[in-house]
């Protein structure tokens, strides 16, 4: 290990020497997409062999004992989390958008390949989750590691986390564009020539490694037999307000029920509930099993009478309003389906489950206009539509959904309708949420980063390093002569009042007490509470960096106290934020 890292060390001496940092952050780039790359075509097989082997070899035909296999599953995937990995590495998006606004864009070692361990063991026996997910928190760790290994900074660690990202996801599903957007969009890297040209080459890379390695076949085969018309325009106009309605039930009823699960304390109890819930689900509905690509392929095939083939409403015919009514069913259930399977300790992504219930939704609405108005609507067309509203709506990426779903079918020839159903759902979906699933926790805590530079530095500044300690504490029944012996012993003009229980119960400024301060006559008849003041605001240690300056602009104040829980912590001073605030400006910015 030792000379590992003598060699290391060397190596980034004669880099720094000879390799300008702009060309090896190009040449890091193509590693990155080249190992993300590989990393997302090993999870894609690990899936696809572990499923192949559990249906071959461990469910019989006839048998419901197969409805244990999800939680068996996510038991398997808790005792590995718990005792192996010992860390949370749910929610793989998420994670990485905390990691880049509040841990310098750092990931653990671990990350580049416990989330592939886990989201195998879940969705392989059935967890209801999708495995794109894991594999972005997987390139992102490879990323950062990379570059950390390589002594970068972190505006440079951050690209790599993106150009990780971007590679995971075009190697994965062979879409470069859409892992280049996927990194602007949700991980909202500035767009920048210096930041877009390593993205593009990390995607390229790794696509080119999964079709090096997994052949040149598309996630979906596709054959566009009806040509989009100008006609039918309103037609998918109503199916973006559709697929927008349906984001924002797939973001809350998510988030609710996920918050369900934590209040469930024991782990055991968790898989209990999460288990029943989806054995149930299973049994009615088979459709709901794994991420559901199979289904989105079987509508694609005109094959559809195929969603209720294995269950207990196989008799139902395609087209029926029972049929549509289920369907409809379906694609709400499987939300739940997918948040009690994390709840219930899985790891797995939203990827899978927005396009299995995007496919579900453009399949139930043209369904319903052909029915009702007698049509002939293009089923295919209006399910990849459906895919591509449901996934821009719940991941606020609408060019991410439009060349992902142009990308894996090859259906490029339907860029209109896909644009128009994704920017209609997007649009509706942010009169309800303006924050996507995966940072809507992040933004109520103001951890999250946006693509407006003024707000992301502020948003790392760290409070914790900001608070100002060295002020001398009074207690309100000081008196004036006890006052006068701490002035000598401050460098500052103000003077925090504690009670008996450290609360803060205000503040006295030098200023105000300067005209009595030599009146020796109340030295003994004056006391620190006649001359107190409150403090113009309160900051509390838990408020974020934006919501401090503003009570700063609110108040004109230069400092203000800092507690928690009503104890004293500190004084904030404006001029200190506003040095920290232009050191952290020139890091954050491009050279």
């Amino acid at each position: 290990m030792g000379r590992v890292k003598n060699t290391l060390r060397r190596f980034n001496i004669w880099r720094i020497r000879n390799v300008s940092e702009r060309q090896f952050v190009l040449i890091l780039s193509v590693l990155v997409g080249a190992v993300s790359g590989f990393a997302a075509v090993i999870l894609k097989n690990l899936i696809h062999e572990s499923i192949e082997f559990i249906e071959n070899h461990l469910i019989r035909e006839g048998q419901y004992y197969y409805l244990l296999f999800p939680i068996i599953g996510i038991a398997f995937t808790y005792l590995f989390v718990k005792y192996v990995v010992k860390d949370n590495i749910g929610h793989g998006v998420t994670r990485v958008l905390y990691a880049i606004s509040r841990n310098n864009s750092m990931l653990k070692t671990h990350n580049t390949w416990t989330s592939m361990i886990a989201s195998t063991m879940t969705i392989s026996f059935g967890g209801s989750v999708g495995a794109e997910a894991p594999v972005v928190l997987t390139g992102s760790a490879i990323g950062s590691n990379l570059a950390r290994l390589f002594k970068l900074n972190y505006r440079q660690i951050t690209l790599m986390v993106g150009c990780g990202a971007a590679a995971a996801v075009a190697g994965i599903f062979k879409a470069p564009l859409a892992g280049l957007l996927f990194t602007l969009e949700v991980l909202m890297l500035d767009l920048t020539m210096a930041s877009l040209i390593p993205l593009m080459i990390s995607a390229v890379t790794a696509t080119t490694v999964a079709y090096f390695l997994m052949g040149d076949s598309v996630l979906f085969s596709f054959n566009l037999d009806n040509a989009f018309t100008v006609e039918n325009i309103g037609y998918y106009i109503i199916l973006g307000v559709f697929c927008g309605l349906i984001s924002v039930y797939f973001t809350r009823m998510t988030i609710r029920i996920e918050g369900l699960f934590k209040k469930i304390i024991q782990p055991q109890n968790k898989l209990l509930v999460g288990g029943i819930v989806l054995t149930m689900l299973l049994f009615l509905f088979p459709a709901l099993w794994g991420e559901g690509y199979n289904y989105i392929r079987y509508i694609l095939n005109g094959e559809g009478n195929r969603i209720f083939q294995e269950s207990i409403f196989s008799s139902i015919q395609l087209g029926s309003p029972w049929f549509i009514g289920l369907l409809f069913l379906v694609l709400l259930l499987k939300v739940v389906a997918m948040a009690a399977t994390n709840g219930a300790g899985g790891v797995g992504g939203i990827f899978a489950p927005s396009l299995m219930i995007g496919s579900f939704s453009g399949f139930f609405l043209v369904l319903v206009f052909n029915q009702l108005l007698d049509l002939d609507l293009p089923v295919s067309n209006f399910t990849l539509a459906g895919m591509s509203g449901v996934m821009a709506g719940v991941m606020h990426a609408p060019m991410t959904a439009i060349f992902l779903i142009a990308e894996i079918t090859g259906g490029y020839n339907l860029f209109l309708p896909l644009i128009v159903t994704a920017t209609i759902s997007y649009l509706t979906i942010m009169l309800f949420e303006p924050h996507s699933i995966y940072t809507k926790r992040m933004a109520e805590r103001g951890e999250l980063l946006t693509h407006h530079k003024d707000k992301n530095v502020l948003i790392m500044l760290n409070m914790a390093q900001l608070i100002e300690k060295e002020f001398v504490i009074l207690r309100e029944d000081y008196s004036l002569r006890e006052f006068v012996k701490e002035i000598p012993q401050s460098k500052r003009n103000i003077f925090p009042v504690l009670d008996q229980n450290k609360q803060l119960v205000g503040v006295v400024l030098m200023e105000n007490v300067r005209p009595i301060v030599f009146n020796t006559e109340l030295y003994d008849n004056t006391y620190v509470s006649d001359f107190m003041i409150s403090p113009p605001e309160i900051v509390d240690i838990k408020d974020n960096m934006e919501t401090v300056m503003k009570k700063f602009n609110k108040t004109k104040a230069w400092n203000l106290p800092v507690t928690e829980h009503g104890e004293y912590r500190g004084f904030l001073s404006k001029s200190k934020i506003f040095n920290e605030y232009r050191d952290m400006l020139i890091h954050f910015s491009d050279d």
